[in-house]
């Protein structure tokens, strides 16, 4: 159903760095930042618990929030500057000039926000007026460029109850590591009103990163091909997405993933496969969820089209994975496309989670030494995969902690990403609630949804 509660917009602001702190800054783009340019922004939201009022907020909180934005800002100035996308044979880059802002909007809702952020299955449209929204339209510059924002944040109070921070964000400034960074360091400053000296700064320098494969052309024509059909990239906003659709979380323990993997292990060492794998939480995790959503769209009893082909694809962090080490800070893209297949007989039989599991194991170590040369090949592989439409993305990462953001009132009692509305894709952070666990949240259609949890929870079985 549709959201069936108020949300009244409050006020509106523009955030920029300190005046006369960033001076005017030009950042080229990388490859591995330009095959994100058809990539609808990335849209997530974070709920606290905030057991006060709206006029409250507005008078303590709104200004302590608004002043650590500031000082974030000045060493996070990308998310403030515009990305300048100028026609073909010109190159890409972002431009910053002092006074360069993020757009910040204020509102109040009446929602049930435990109903909101609960696990179960819910209505994806509930969550959309609380998104934050990049333009649909670019400005033109008088050169001919366009000139787009790179991001955007909405703050919503829930009188007496919470507070949800809405971020967008465009993927070709930032990967979910840089961004995160982002989110980490501007909670830290909230939370020590202005102390900055806890936060590790960025990287920005993009000429580390060499070019020794020839990525940088393959880059350039996915970018070339996406600003020559501008008029086909503009999609409806959030409204237009299917109305059947549901969004739902499940979380596993740490002893459940515990007993997985050690199930999963003995299976492979049955199956008289002398190949030494790792079989890694994310492994588990993946094969487990990757079969569940495949039997969500498909019936086992058919045979039909055995051969055909189902692809997992999930990204890899090559910051410590290059000839030419980049810091953990660095502050833009740095991820490499891993993409597996195997075909549908494999998959939704008997042993389809052993099939899975050996697929992306095998994976995970190839990417170890391997992953540049998916970088050089990932745009054709990509296209294959989109082509065949029987695909599953992986967004997001244990790894990246989104469960320790705190502005200073307490940790996220919930983080959604709304992105997944999109379909085809299921998102991994830490459980919340234990140190070992693992949330995975995914969007489907009603009907796929109900199918996704019975196989889901037939699969624990296993453990049980």
């Amino acid at each position: 159903m549709a959201p069936s509660y108020t949300v009244n917009v409050l006020d509106q602001f523009n955030v920029s760095a300190p005046e006369g702190s960033v001076p005017t800054t030009t950042l080229p783009l990388t490859y591995f930042d330009m095959p994100w340019f058809p990539c609808p922004p990335m849209q997530s939201l974070f709920f606290y618990e905030y057991p006060h009022s709206t006029s409250s907020f507005l008078q303590t909180t709104l200004p302590i929030l608004k002043h650590s934005l500031s000082l974030t800002l000045q060493h996070f100035f990308p998310l403030a500057a515009k990305l300048m996308c100028p026609q073909p044979p010109l190159k890409p880059y972002i431009l910053y000039n002092d006074g360069d802002s993020v757009s910040l909007t204020i509102a109040e809702s009446t929602a049930d926000v435990n109903h909101l952020k609960a696990n179960y299955p819910r209505d994806i449209r509930l969550l959309h007026p609380f998104v934050s929204q990049l333009p649909s339209s670019s400005t033109v510059a008088a050169d001919g460029i366009r000139v787009l924002p790179i991001m955007a944040l909405k703050v919503t109070v829930f009188p007496n109850a919470a507070i949800c921070i809405g971020f967008a964000h465009c993927h070709v400034a930032a990967d979910g590591s840089a961004f995160m960074h982002f989110v980490r360091s501007w909670s830290s400053v909230c939370k020590s009103n202005g102390d900055y000296s806890a936060s590790l700064r960025p990287f920005h320098n993009r000429h580390e990163i060499k070019d020794p494969a020839g990525c940088n052309d393959g880059a350039l024509k996915i970018y070339w091909h996406w600003i020559s059909s501008w008029k086909e990239n503009f999609r409806p906003a959030k409204e237009m997405a299917a109305v059947d659709k549901v969004r739902a979380s499940f979380v596993l323990t740490r002893a459940q993933i515990d007993k997985l993997k050690q199930w999963l292990m003995t299976q492979c060492k049955n199956s008289n496969d002398l190949e030494e794998l790792h079989i890694s939480t994310f492994v588990v995790i993946c094969s487990i969820v990757w079969i569940c959503m495949i039997k969500s769209h498909v019936s086992e009893t058919s045979s039909a089209n055995d051969d055909k082909f189902y692809y997992f694809l999930f990204a890899v962090d090559c910051r410590s994975r290059m000839e030419f080490l980049l810091p953990v800070t660095y502050f833009g893209n740095c991820l490499a496309p891993a993409i597996v297949k195997a075909r549908k007989g494999e998959l939704i039989g008997e042993n389809g989670i052993i099939a899975a599991a050996k697929t992306i194991a095998r994976k995970v170590k190839q990417m170890e030494n391997g992953a540049m040369e998916e970088v050089k090949e990932g745009p054709s592989k990509l296209e294959e995969m989109f082509r065949s439409g029987d695909h599953v993305g992986v967004s997001g990462s244990p790894k990246l902690r989104i469960y320790n953001m705190d502005f200073g009132w307490g940790r996220p009692t919930k983080v959604e990403s709304i992105h997944l509305d999109d379909g085809g894709a299921l998102s991994l952070a830490e459980s919340r609630d234990e140190a070992g666990g693992i949330e995975v949240s995914l969007v489907l259609n009603k009907e796929q949804m109900d199918a996704f949890t019975a196989n889901f929870e037939e699969s624990l079985k296993v453990i049980s």
